[in-house]
């Protein structure tokens, strides 16, 4: 079992990151605000205007910390990390999985197929909750239509068609998902996905949600020798880590759109959290930003039982389980990839 590692949030901006000794130095103005064993970090991420030195990120390579660079409003900008790691034949093995449409097919429609049934667990719940409250009856009907699109991923359809019935079921569950905020209505109304840049409160949270799992979901894939930029459900694209982009499916109804409607309806942030651009992008502010980074740590420590494995883990080591389990199936170790479903 891979150890639950930390990550390291940088925020302040004008912070300096720096190396003394085996530990990571972060300080602002020249007065050192936090120092850290590198040992214990699994990665650092650095927002806006935070720098650090090449002998803390030649050290952190060496120790496999990866270390991310990211816009102010948790755009991704670079990585940085050490010497790729694991067996050139299972990345081999990789590529030429997704250069074969037919086996590519098959991964695909795994995580899809996951993809959906979580969503329609979240859909499933949150009528639970409040079965003669509003919208409870239009969360049953998208659940129904999800369920419709389950049965047609078991027909085992191509690549191109999982693909479609994957952007379905998407805006299916995003049509009711204003349907899962109960408190705050007004101030975090939802009436579809905007993003670049996003264009309410609730979809920039969305956003940098996503962006901190993609991240986490790229550093898992790494740390078990796979390529994180080429995927099997997403076209591969410069630049775009088409892998995280495919294992992070799995993951967004259960952890980053879960997280994000505990912020809103536990009102834990509230309008005040956010800012609007010159060009009309809403994004977070600082103390906005810390909610969420706070939320999203604490998170990742909760307990649950991995439904293929049946072991006690936390939420945080799901990616690492699940692309330990990608790298078996490449390698012949399991028939088939199990993704991850929410119970």
């Amino acid at each position: 079992m891979k150890r639950h590692l930390n990550t390291l949030f940088v925020t302040t901006q004008g912070a300096h990151l720096a190396k003394e000794g085996q530990t990571v130095v972060v300080k602002v103005d020249g007065e050192v605000r936090m120092q850290l064993p590198v040992h214990n970090l699994g990665s650092i991420v650095c927002f806006g205007q935070v720098s650090a030195s090449p002998f803390l990120l030649g050290h952190c390579a060496e120790n496999a910390v990866g270390v991310s660079f990211l816009t102010e409003h948790g755009r991704f900008l670079a990585r940085v990390h050490g010497a790729t790691s694991g067996n050139v034949l299972l990345r081999r093995e990789q590529y030429r999985r997704a250069d074969d449409p037919a086996r590519c097919a098959s991964i695909a429609r795994a995580i899809v197929v996951a993809k959906v049934a979580n969503c329609r667990v979240a859909l499933l719940r949150a009528q639970r909750d409040r079965p003669h409250g509003e919208g409870a009856e239009r969360l049953r009907a998208a659940a129904e239509v999800l369920a419709g699109h389950l049965v047609a991923l078991e027909r085992e359809p191509d690549l191109d068609a999982t693909r479609g019935i994957e952007g379905i079921a998407a805006r299916d569950y995003f049509a009711v998902f204003d349907d899962l905020i109960s408190q705050q209505k007004e101030d975090f109304r939802f009436s579809g996905r905007s993003r670049r840049p996003p264009l309410d409160r609730m979809n920039a949270l969305l956003s940098f949600v996503y962006t901190l799992l993609v991240h986490d979901v790229q550093g898992a894939l790494e740390s078990v020798g796979l390529d994180p930029a080429v995927g099997f459900l997403h076209r591969d694209r410069p630049g775009r880590p088409g892998l995280a982009l495919d294992l992070m499916e799995e993951f967004r109804p259960f952890f980053a759109d879960r997280l994000v409607l505990s912020l809103v309806n536990l009102r834990q942030l509230d309008a005040r959290s956010f800012r609007v651009a010159e060009s009309g992008a809403v994004l977070l502010n600082d103390d906005g930003r810390k909610a969420v980074l706070t939320a999203y740590q604490s998170r990742k420590l909760d307990v649950l039982e991995h439904p293929f494995l049946g072991e006690q883990t936390t939420v945080g080591l799901l990616p690492h389980l699940q692309a330990l389990l990608l790298a078996r199936h490449l390698r012949g170790d399991l028939d088939a990839y199990p993704p991850f479903f929410w119970r």
